[in-house]
């Protein structure tokens, strides 16, 4: 093996650690933090998965948002779906091997030395400490039950002595890493298998979900297929002066035969959660006006919103008062209190109907039976919801368990004098003032023993008999 041959492991071995050092680096990691807040912000700003038409209306070309951000620009850049791009994903990815790389060069190795003991033995070791003391009086057995009392963990060899506490403050960090890596596991997996549905369902109506505005790659065996929704009844509670207080939907789930398999009564901010799939209540229509004309059969006509230049939520429908549609009255609902307007074909108010009531038009008697009200939903799933929040409760815990100050302290007995030293990664001040009262209770002079005068008076007629 030639010279050349033996320089390609040294090359690969010095490349490999250049790297792992870039990606360890703190500086990096902060970068990397930034930008994902960055277009993470980005994404909450611009609506997520909305239509060509709603981009085009809302970030026109001229004049262009800030100067440059047009809907071209946003389609390009994939910031109409920001959390599936695979740039926003490398930055997850990569930041997630930052952690790593950062947690196996530094956390794990500062563990592994904080729970390693090692002993002073030479008064010079004491002089490198932030704290520390000679005294000329204290023992190690003295001082290892002051410490035993402080809740440290006492090492002792010969004359000797090492006390430590608060381990924790050094898994701390492991565990925040940890929990963060848990949360980009999760957040990866849910853009990478989840979907957002949109559904507007007629009260009555059962649906299963189509209408998929937005989905991962890997979303397909996500999306319900072996159960549908029925939404059993629509409503909405107004208060006194006309506006809307709430807007209520019965659903039930339903089996491949029908059956009811769970059932609840949703309203905004209490949403249906059924398998891993959430039902929001988000939006609410009109769907239906149910007429009669004379005896005629009842007959269901579907209502379409009208624009009205953002005046007010309007839907009207056109009623035919003749068998060959010649004619006809024109029905304007706005919400579900039961008021119609109706109007003949030169846009003149005829009268005002509730369901239940009749009116002469066109020589026949309409009669309104029902408004049919339709309740728009919001269909969610996020497989990597359960992971997300696991990582919080845990990046909570280490955060905590951060605070928590790793304490040192050594012992040494050398000849007539005794050395105490200590050092803390935080809490600098309390700590000084333990280890001051701890040096306070070693120079404490020992009270002396009394003996016993019948001790005293017995030991005297001994000697003297002696």
């Amino acid at each position: 093996m030639t010279s050349e041959d033996t320089s390609f492991p040294n090359v690969r071995h010095l490349f490999r650690r250049q790297l792992i050092s870039v990606l360890a680096d703190l500086r990096l990691a902060i970068v990397l933090l930034l930008a994902i807040a960055l277009f993470s912000i980005s994404g909450t700003v611009i609506e997520q998965g909305q239509s060509l038409e709603f981009y085009q209306s809302n970030y026109p070309e001229h004049p262009a948002l800030f100067g440059f951000l047009s809907w071209k620009v946003i389609l390009v850049l994939g910031l109409d779906h920001v959390y599936r791009t695979w740039w926003f994903l490398s930055l997850l990815v990569l930041f997630g091997t930052s952690l790593t790389a950062c947690t196996f060069t530094r956390q794990f190795p500062a563990l592994k030395a904080a729970r390693r003991w090692s002993y002073y033995t030479e008064p010079r070791q004491f002089q490198k400490l932030a704290l520390s003391a000679e005294l000329e009086t204290g023992s190690l057995n003295s001082l290892s039950q002051l410490l035993e009392k402080r809740r440290y963990r006492v090492f002792q060899e010969g004359d000797t002595l090492y006390a430590r506490k608060g381990i924790a403050g050094r898994i701390g960090p492991i565990i925040v890493h940890a929990s963060m890596l848990i949360i980009l596991a999760g957040s990866i997996w849910g853009a990478m298998t989840g979907f957002i549905a949109q559904e507007m369902v007629p009260s009555g109506e059962t649906f299963q979900v189509k209408n998929i505005i937005d989905a991962g790659p890997w979303a397909q065996p996500q999306i319900p297929k072996d159960w549908s929704v029925k939404v059993n009844r629509f409503w909405i509670d107004y208060t006194p002066d006309g506006a809307i207080n709430q807007f209520y939907s019965d659903m039930s789930v339903l089996d491949n035969q029908g059956q009811d398999v769970d059932r609840q009564t949703i309203y905004v901010n209490k949403p249906l959660r059924y398998q891993g799939v959430t039902f929001y209540q988000t939006d609410w229509g009109i769907a239906a006006v149910q007429v009669q004309l004379n005896n005629s059969p009842i007959f269901q006509l579907p209502m379409a919103q009208l624009d009205t230049g953002g005046r007010g939520r309007l839907w009207g429908t056109w009623v035919p008062t003749k068998p060959d549609l010649s004619e006809g009255i024109s029905l304007l609902a706005k919400d579900l209190q039961g008021t119609l307007l109706i109007y003949d074909p030169k846009g003149k108010l005829i009268s005002t109907l509730r369901p239940g009531m009749a009116t002469e038009v066109n020589g026949v008697t309409l009669r309104i039976k029902d408004i049919i009200g339709s309740t728009g939903l919001q269909i969610k799933a996020d497989p990597g919801i359960p992971m997300v929040y696991t990582g919080f409760g845990l990046l909570m815990v280490g955060v905590m368990m951060s605070y928590v100050s790793h304490s040192q302290i050594w012992g040494l007995q050398k000849g007539d004098y005794f050395y105490v030293g200590g050092r803390t990664n935080r809490a600098q001040v309390a700590f000084e003032r333990e280890v001051i009262e701890i040096l306070d209770q070693l120079n404490e002079p020992k009270s002396p023993v009394e003996v016993p005068t019948v001790g005293v008076q017995s030991l005297s007629s001994q000697n003297y008999i002696n």
